[in-house]
């Protein structure tokens, strides 16, 4: 049997016809209110490398400072009072931290907002890429220290998944996931969007394990 996101013909995970579930589930958890407007904005960005089904990180530069210079993240910020919702904030983000204009129709749609280390809601916006090898990145050094890929499959071997757990007055509250044996490890924020993203592409092959608080620190 073809491991997850290679086989399928076509793409598989990538597949136009992956593609087009995957834009009617999140047209979807649109009208039941998982997109409201929210204070930021990342892309999520699918891509293939060789043909293989990945997703796009980033990591942040140590030149921001602050707890999350260094860690893996993906392209994102905060709403400008320009933007017209939350694709245009994640969009334009992506133009300035990789250099990389995308247009509307690469955009998928928005998986459910979460709140970050603040508390401010942030909406993952994914989107393909398409071809890696067919793009031209140029990362801004002031904000981005590096930019790598890591293919599906690996994200959905159980040996690469890993979880923390919480503990609230002596008792456990929440888990959260973590992405191992990669170029970086995968955390925070970044690893819940991550997850979603892996139940959205693969429902058969990957459940959804951790329990994240809505309202509370999740990076």
């Amino acid at each position: 049997m073809a491991e997850p996101g290679t086989g399928g013909g076509g793409g598989g995970l990538l597949s136009s016809g992956s593609e087009r579930r995957c834009r009617a589930r999140l047209a979807a958890g649109g009208r039941r209110g998982t997109a409201a407007a929210a204070a930021a904005a990342v892309l999520v960005p699918l891509c293939s490398v060789r043909g293989r089904p990945a997703l796009l990180f980033t990591l942040r530069s140590r030149r921001l400072g602050g707890p999350h210079s260094g860690d893996v993240s993906f392209p994102g910020g905060r709403r400008d009072p320009g933007d017209g919702d939350s694709v245009a904030t994640a969009l334009r983000e992506t133009r300035e931290e990789l250099g990389l204009a995308l247009g509307p129709p690469s955009v998928w749609g928005q998986l459910r907002a979460l709140p970050d280390l603040q508390g401010q809601m942030v909406a993952p916006v994914v989107a393909n890429l398409g071809p890696l090898e067919d793009l031209t990145l140029t990362p801004n050094p002031d904000e981005v220290e590096e930019v790598f890929t890591m293919p599906l499959a690996h994200l959905l071997r159980e040996e690469n998944q890993g979880y923390t757990h919480f503990r609230t007055a002596g008792r456990y509250s929440y888990t959260l996931p973590v992405f191992l044996n990669g170029p970086h490890k995968v955390w925070g924020l970044t690893a819940i969007i991550t997850e979603l993203t892996l139940e959205l592409l693969a429902p058969d092959h990957y459940r959804l394990k951790t329990h994240a608080p809505r309202r509370s620190s999740t990076v």
